[in-house]
């Protein structure tokens, strides 16, 4: 899926997969090409990697310790990473906080927090959704009430993804009950280790601790850990919403995902012939390739508003539909691929017998197993972020004005 890039950009993507080459741990690639989980000194370890070469927040601003890259750049820079097996960035704190604080925060906060988001001195994690506020967000109920130079925080986030790792949490936060629902939020930042902040894990479909619940009993906050104006968070949290439901897309993944896919259907067969040779199979493969290439162009117009100054608009819910709608598709021919041996329940470590150890049943591929384990963990994709039924609600208001 090659474009036509000039020589400039050529040298570039040349640039980039050498200081992969020689910076990306092969340990660690094979983790993420086999799809085993990554711990949390893995994920820290590649995001030191990049800030150190600069590299890490290619969307900031030069003088905030951005790289100052072009949209194409950028473009680049994360399809071959992904093509490299190079793990994700964790985006709370990178892709999510950090154009919030850009755009919306005061220069105190600026100078204080973007630093520590690049060199990893803090970890982020997002406190949004609640048990009765999921996709209608603004329904959130956790409460922060002003005592003076504090706030005082009581209410429940969860599906808090990796809080388990985190040390501090951007939170929506209840401000006024009088007032519109959307114009009584307001945007906190809260450290993890303040009395009263509880975490508990959430065990998901495919066996892994990914998710928690948090709770705040009479959580102190300090007011200065307040992004932008009281009661105007609902403002902030749209704004970060389109850089989470862009980066939720993935087109990169996806790419990465299809070569795969392509190299792993053409080393199993079916009566005799390689999948690829499947006409049924065949056609599937074919109709995700297609919507992938009109999703990556759609990516590059939203990079491009972007690197202009904008914000994504309706692109980012398309994006994120689409974009989920290919990954899940992708997984899903993967576990057909591998038939009864992508099995979701057996360690990570690549199988070499089925969960049984029958000796009338054949061995498996090494990672077939893991298949089935990203099959089940992908069923998410649809759902968080705002789910794709929202999102297509969003699309018909912001474009078709329904």
């Amino acid at each position: 899926m090659d474009l036509d890039f000039t020589p400039q950009e050529e040298a570039f993507r040349q640039e980039v997969r050498r200081f992969i080459s020689s910076n990306l741990p092969p340990s660690l690639a094979d983790k993420v090409k086999n799809g085993l989980r990554l711990s949390k000194q893995d994920m820290e370890s590649w995001h030191a990697i990049l800030n150190k070469q600069g590299w890490l927040a290619s969307h900031w601003p030069q003088e905030l310790g951005g790289a100052g890259w072009s949209v194409m750049q950028q473009f680049i820079f994360d399809n071959e990473c992904a093509a490299a097996n190079a793990p994700r960035i964790v985006p709370f704190g990178l892709s999510m906080l950090g154009p919030v604080m850009i755009k919306y925060g005061s220069e105190q906060q600026k100078r204080y927090w973007l630093p520590r988001i690049l060199d990893g001195s803090d970890w982020w994690c997002q406190g949004y959704s609640e048990p009765g506020a999921g996709s209608d967000l603004a329904g959130l109920t956790t409460r922060a009430v002003r005592d003076g130079d504090e706030y005082i925080v009581n209410g429940q986030k969860t599906w808090t993804t990796l809080g388990h790792f985190a040390n501090m949490i951007f939170c929506l936060v209840r401000t006024n009950s009088e007032v519109k629902k959307q114009q009584g939020i307001s945007f906190l930042l809260i450290d993890m280790s303040s009395p009263g902040v509880e975490v508990r894990p959430i065990i998901t479909l495919d066996g892994a601790h990914e998710v928690n619940e948090v709770f705040f009993t009479d959580v102190r906050v300090p007011v200065a850990n307040r992004i932008g104006e009281e009661n105007k968070g609902w403002t902030y949290a749209k704004y970060l919403l389109t850089y989470e439901r862009t980066n939720i897309a993935g087109v990169g993944n996806a790419i990465a995902a299809l070569m795969a896919l392509k190299q792993q259907a053409s080393k199993r067969y079916k009566r005799g012939k390689s999948l690829l040779d499947d006409a049924a199979f065949a056609a599937r493969v074919a109709r995700v390739e297609i919507a992938l290439k009109n999703m990556r162009t759609t990516n590059l117009r939203v990079i491009s508003t972007v690197a202009n100054g904008g914000a994504p608009g309706a692109e980012s819910s398309m994006l994120k539909v689409k974009g989920t709608q290919i990954r899940q598709e992708i997984s899903a021919l993967a576990r057909r691929a591998e038939g009864v041996y992508a099995q979701p329940y057996i360690p990570q470590n690549p199988p070499q017998t089925l969960a049984n150890n029958d000796s009338d049943l054949a061995v498996g591929p090494a990672g077939a197993a893991t298949v089935g384990i990203q099959y089940f963990n992908n069923r998410k994709l649809s759902i968080f972020g705002g789910s794709n039924e929202i999102q297509k609600n969003i699309i018909c208001k912001m474009i078709l004005g329904l």
